[in-house]
């Protein structure tokens, strides 16, 4: 084989191995590489799970922290309630010793305020047991020097004082007993009766006066010769006054009716101007139709605001009448509808029959319609016109006792005499003359001087009261009480009068002397 063969060859395994040479080289460097990769995975694994383990203990660390915080605190706490729940029981056992340390000392106190009292009940006992004894020695020394009557009789006075002393004390226990507890009933039931039932009052008169157009009128109206008055007032029965008071004519008359008709009856003639005798009893027929249409209408109206029904229709018109009648300038159909609400009211309270008694109340005063024209007391009228139109008996009844003529037979009666009292004693419902109030009180203090023992005596407060001086040799303290008692009584059988009156009786001993 030839050189460059050789040499060929030679080169080419040159070449060959210089090839392999740089081929193992790089698979060297690529696995020591892949080593290197690999190592530097394993490297950041290892360190990535050491830091989460790191952490994942730090967190153990920082919860097993706060658990042995969180168990300390709770240990702290459950000590210091144990420490503050001591100190409460040992502030309430504190509390408690001082308590009863002030019950024991408050104990103790009144004990020896007991005692204290009982002895001086007891010191009081034994004075009041020597005063007995010496008094007895007294009464055998006097009894001893007496004869057997006279005895007796000194006895006897002794046992009569003392009888006396004892009946006036339960008379007057008693009586404040019954009194105190009668006036609050009493006065519960009337003030939510007076509350409830709100009536005005304006006084009334028995004079009407007429207004004129002018003063030329009254000529007119007095007519030729005196003509026309004289046909009204005798169509009218009321009479006319015509004075110096200008533009105006007075009308006056006793029946309240015939006063109206006749004041209607001068306006339509003013107003219409022709006034002779004719044209006067025409207009006399319109007004008389007029009054009885009011008076009619009136009762009606009057029934249903008491809210009674099924009245007679000529009660009906008494009712209404009562519109122009009054009593002591109260006019009477208000005082009659006040009567049958505090009656009503009152009935009601104490479990009466409310509707009987504002019937009785509205009818009570009915025979004044009519007492004008009727004799009789207006008590007997009403009586008897109540019966004519068959009223309930203890509506009848309720009429002839409610001034006390006859003695009341029902609770119904009793309150509509209640209720009259109070809407007649009302201040400014009526006024009293002056003749009747000087009776009252001269008759006041003539009972007042009838019994034995009095002195003198002064009605005062407008006859709301008897003040009654005594005299001290004859009247006890003890008979005091006794005497007013009887007074009271007697007055409340003799004598009629609104309200109530304050018997006052006064004792009083005086002593004089003089220096010489």
């Amino acid at each position: 084989m030839p050189i460059w063969a050789w040499a060929v060859i030679f080169a080419v395994a040159v070449v060959c191995g210089i090839i392999g040479f740089i081929l193992g080289q790089a698979h060297r460097k690529n696995v020591a590489e892949k080593a290197i990769g690999s190592a530097q995975e394993e490297a950041n694994r290892i360190v990535a799970k050491a830091v989460q383990e790191g952490e994942q203990k730090k967190k153990e660390s920082i919860v097993e922290a706060k658990e042995e915080i969180h168990q300390m605190r709770d240990e702290m706490e459950k000590e210091m309630k144990e420490r503050r729940a001591e100190i409460s029981k040992q502030e309430r056992r504190l509390n408690q010793k001082e308590e009863n340390l002030d019950r024991k000392t408050d104990n103790l106190e009144k004990k020896d305020d007991n005692l204290n009292r009982k002895l001086k009940d007891a010191d009081k006992k034994i004075q009041e047991a020597e005063a007995l004894k010496q008094t007895q020695q007294n009464m055998l020394e006097k009894i001893s020097s007496m004869t057997v009557q006279q005895a007796k009789d000194y006895l006897l006075s002794i046992v009569e004082n003392q009888l006396d002393h004892e009946k006036a004390v339960k008379i007057l226990d008693y009586e404040n007993r019954l009194k105190d507890e009668c006036d609050e009933k009493a006065k519960e039931i009337i003030s939510t009766a007076i509350q409830r039932c709100a009536a005005d009052q304006t006084a009334e008169t028995t004079v009407s006066v007429v207004d004129l157009p002018n003063d030329d009128m009254k000529g007119r109206i007095i007519g030729r010769e005196g003509r026309n008055i004289k046909a009204i007032e005798n169509v009218t029965g009321a009479d006319l006054i015509i004075d110096d008071t200008p533009e105006s004519i007075t009308v006056s008359c006793f029946d309240p009716v015939r006063r109206e008709i006749a004041r209607i009856t001068l306006e339509k003639l003013i107003a219409d101007g022709r006034i002779h005798p004719a044209k006067i009893e025409e207009m006399f027929q319109k007004a008389t139709k007029e009054v009885n249409n009011v008076i009619r209408q009136t009762g009606e109206k009057a029934c249903i605001e008491a809210g009674v029904n099924n009245l007679n229709p000529e009660l009906v018109k008494m009712i209404g009448r009562l519109k122009y009648r009054t009593s002591y300038g109260q006019s009477v159909l208000k005082h009659s509808l006040e009567v049958s609400y505090l009656a009503g009211l009152m009935a009601a309270e104490i479990g009466a029959d409310e509707k009987l008694a504002r019937r009785a109340g509205l009818l009570h005063d009915i025979g004044k319609s009519i007492d004008h024209d009727v004799g009789g007391s207006h008590v007997e009228l009403g009586v008897e016109y109540a019966k004519r139109y068959r009223e309930n008996d203890i509506v009848v009844n309720a009429i002839a006792a409610h001034h006390g003529d006859v003695e009341p037979k029902s609770v119904i009666a009793c309150l509509v005499q209640a209720a009259d009292a109070i809407s007649a004693s009302r201040p400014g419902a009526r006024r009293e003359d002056l003749e009747s109030y000087i009776k009252r009180l001269e008759k006041l203090e003539e009972i007042a001087k009838s019994f034995d023992g009095v002195d003198k005596c002064y009605a005062i407060q407008a006859g709301r009261e008897v003040r009654i001086l005594v005299k001290p040799e004859i009247i006890s303290d003890d008979k005091m009480v006794i005497i007013a008692r009887d007074i009271a009584k007697k007055i409340e059988e003799e004598m009629e009068y609104p309200g109530q009156i304050k018997v006052n009786i006064i004792r009083e001993t005086r002593a004089a002397d003089y220096a010489k």
